[in-house]
């Protein structure tokens, strides 16, 4: 066909759209806001940690020489409070977990390894096997690195930040993902469609990829087969976001607008076919105000073409390096495809003992085979089948 002549391959094209990438800039964000974000600079600790040599267990700070005697409890320690008595011969303190050692004493004992006496002294019943103090520094030095740029903060940074006082964050501002759909069929998810018309999904699952990713989604809207309205609501989405993601109108139709909407908008497009199946009809092209996608208009391909390429894309420009979760498994049957010009995404669930299956899958419409899918595994084009047994890549979802 003559329009394969401009089609390119997948890795081609990946990377044209990773070099592409734009950095957002910095904003900072109260720490406790900052959960999936990307650190734009290292984290430095202001404090040692632990900040001062602090007893484990609850039990008896003492000096390890006068385990075989009787000890004499001088005071009781509270988490919170500075000890007042130095631990000298014979001597111990009561203390409770995460409370300051006192000097003198080299260990605490277990509450549960004592006993005490009628003279209200304690004795020792276990066998010493280490001194339950968490030492001070151990963890981290003031000045030390805790969080290196570039991490994606998780709930255990949270804490993290909070404990060295870091209360405001630098972070990556989030990327702005327009999406809109083009297609005069299409009505919203609240309207019933009519004999010649269906609902409007991609552009819903589109926006939950695009949160999922870490960005923030814009929804502007169904343009339907207008090439004046797809152009005020592209320049308009342009003008707003930093990457614009148009569903449908991308193929050869009579009614697929998009390209030429896209020329006349100033888009330098960079390519419009992609050697993968489903998907081909991916377009892409660089604005001077935004990165803009055209994604054909069946779920399958536009969820898959958004993992390919647009999750990596908006990851990178918030300076994270992301890359899918992979699990390599063996098949569970033999596999075989009659197509084999272009690389092949196909939809699998994984069995309950690892194996790998795909899906029953109609073509990229189908749109209740991704919901049974644990992941998709590529096959390289002029690969026609994969044996039983064989193992492969399968990138989760």
């Amino acid at each position: 066909m003559l329009e394969d002549i401009y089609m390119i391959q997948f890795e081609e094209a990946y990377e044209i759209v990773m070099n592409s990438a734009r950095l957002t800039g910095i904003e900072n964000v109260p720490f406790q806001d900052s959960f999936g974000r990307v650190l734009s600079e290292d984290v430095l600790s202001d404090i040692d940690l632990p900040p001062f040599d602090k007893s484990s267990v609850d039990g008896f700070a003492c000096r390890k020489e006068d385990l075989d005697g009787e000890l004499e409890v001088i005071e009781t320690i509270p988490a919170g409070k500075w000890p007042v008595e130095k631990i000298g011969k014979g001597q111990c303190a009561r203390i409770m977990t995460g409370a300051v050692v006192p000097g003198g004493a080299d260990c605490v004992v277990m509450v549960e390894h004592t006993e005490t006496g009628p003279s209200g002294k304690i004795r020792f019943l276990g066998k010493y096997s280490k001194p339950n103090i968490s030492y001070k520094a151990e963890d981290v030095r003031e000045g030390d690195t805790v969080l290196s740029a570039g991490k994606l903060i998780g709930p255990q940074d949270i804490a993290v930040l909070a404990a060295v006082g870091k209360i405001s964050v630098p972070v990556y501002r989030m990327p702005v993902a327009a999406v809109l759909s083009s297609g005069s069929e299409l009505v919203e998810p609240g309207e019933k469609p009519s004999r010649s018309q269906i609902r409007n999904s991609n552009s819903w699952q589109l926006l939950a990829q695009i949160r999922r990713a870490g960005a923030s989604g814009k929804y502007y809207g169904i343009a339907g087969d207008d090439p004046e309205v797809i152009y005020s609501m592209v320049t308009k989405a342009i003008g707003e976001a930093d990457v614009v993601i148009i569903t449908g109108g991308v193929s050869m139709g009579d009614f697929d607008f998009v390209p030429s909407v896209l020329d006349r908008a100033g888009v330098k497009v960079y390519f419009s076919r992609v050697a993968v199946q489903p998907g081909k009809p991916t377009t892409f092209g660089v604005h001077p105000g935004a990165l803009v996608f055209g994604l054909p208009g069946n779920p399958v391909s536009s969820f898959i073409q958004f993992e390919l390429l647009i999750r990596p894309l908006l990851c990178r420009m918030m300076n994270y390096d992301w890359s899918p979760s992979v699990r390599m498994l063996p098949m569970k049957n033999d596999y075989t495809r009659k197509s084999v010009e272009r690389l092949g995404i196909i939809p699998v669930r994984i069995t309950s003992d690892d194996h790998v299956v795909p899906v029953e899958y109609h073509g990229s419409a189908h749109i209740s085979s991704l919901p049974d899918s644990d992941g998709f595994i590529s096959v390289p084009a002029g690969v026609k089948s994969i044996g039983k047994n064989e193992i492969v890549s399968v990138r989760q979802i």
